[in-house]
């Protein structure tokens, strides 16, 4: 079994430690305590990370209000992502460790390789371990075994860019349907009527979205998408070359591939320039993310660009909110996306 696994060791119990005492041994206020502790203001980055690592070496867990349902803080949320491979993901856990780290809180990260039972195990252990909250970037479409693990544990989370079909919860995200019209919009803008789709797995809801309204706007404009051109592969640039493997081989390749993913579209690229392949010239190709090193002048990828600071800020502020006031209400942010228009596309490419 593939993915970033950890012991499932119950985490530290309450004890008597009290604010005054971490006060003493940090060389602070009470109330600078108070203050670092509940993630309020007026207390310097410096200043709340001493607090908090003296009160996690005395043992000190404040305890919330009387009227929240969870008596005890242990200031750490978990961070649950597929891989770390693909750029995406670790420009998310960068935006959420920052965010989080604002608010006195520390991240603690586990990748899962789109495996459900490691994603099962690792919400498991999260729960163990008593974290405050949980970030899903994982969430598998038909599965909710590992979201139930935490609203039994009642501990909030927030899916961010993946929803889960079958059980509601807060969601930070982008409109995947709508980008991918956009961005097959454009490409059909261009003329082609050979495209082939390349998405991720599609028990996330971000590809298999993407991937339908690919397949739909195309159908409007006459254009059919189906059988060895509609392909569905893992999510990162080893997933785009094997696609391109497929499509590059076959004795009628399309003349514009639309990818779900940045990755996927680099891997797709990769392969065909090695098969002596032009780019846009032979093959236009596009993808989603809109990733800085996709953009650049060295690539300049045509691409949804998500706004990747904004929704990891977003995800935990809505997470930490959640963990101030429980609630059985549930809401979703849509973040703003754009489309980039670079040259892989067609666009202002030189003449063949």
């Amino acid at each position: 079994m593939s993915g970033h696994k950890v012991s499932a060791t119950p985490g530290p119990r309450a004890t008597t430690v009290s604010a005054a005492a971490v006060a003493r041994a940090a060389g602070v206020s009470p109330a600078t305590v108070s203050y670092a502790l509940n993630g309020k203001g007026g207390v310097s980055v410096e200043t709340r990370r001493r607090i908090i690592g003296v009160a996690n070496e005395l043992g000190f867990r404040p305890r919330k209000s009387s009227s929240s349902s969870d008596p005890l803080r242990t200031r750490v949320v978990g961070l649950i992502l597929p891989n770390i491979i693909n750029p995406m993901y670790p420009r998310w856990a960068q935006g959420i460790i920052s965010a989080a780290a604002e608010s006195g809180y520390e991240v603690f990260v586990a990748t899962t390789q789109d495996d459900a039972a490691t994603l099962a195990q690792v919400t498991a252990t999260l729960a163990n371990r008593n974290v405050d909250g949980v970030i899903l970037a994982a969430a598998l479409r038909e599965d909710a075994t590992a979201l139930r693990t935490l609203r039994t544990a009642r501990i909030p989370y927030v899916c961010l860019s993946r929803r889960a079909d079958f059980l509601q919860g807060d969601f930070v995200g982008i409109d995947d349907d709508a980008a991918a019209t956009l961005l097959m919009e454009h490409m059909l803008g261009h003329g082609y009527r050979d495209i082939a789709t390349v998405v991720g797995p599609r028990f996330s809801t971000a590809s298999l979205t993407r991937e339908q309204a690919f397949v739909r706007t195309a159908a409007i404009a006459g254009v059919t998408i189906g059988g060895e051109w509609k392909i569905s592969t893992c999510v990162n640039n080893e997933g785009g070359r094997l696609a391109a493997e497929r499509l590059f081989s076959s004795p009628n390749p399309p003349r514009a591939v639309v990818c779900g993913s940045d990755e996927l579209a680099i891997g797709v690229m990769e392969y065909a320039l090695a098969q002596g392949l032009r780019i846009p010239e032979d093959v236009a190709v596009a993808g989603c993310d809109g990733l800085a090193h996709s953009r650049s002048g060295l690539i300049n990828l045509t691409s949804i660009v998500q706004p990747q600071q904004e929704m990891a800020q977003e995800a935990f502020a809505m997470l930490l909110r959640r963990i101030g006031s429980p609630s059985n209400t549930y809401s979703s942010s849509i973040c703003p996306h754009r489309i980039h228009i670079g040259r892989t596309c067609g666009c202002n490419a030189p003449p063949a």
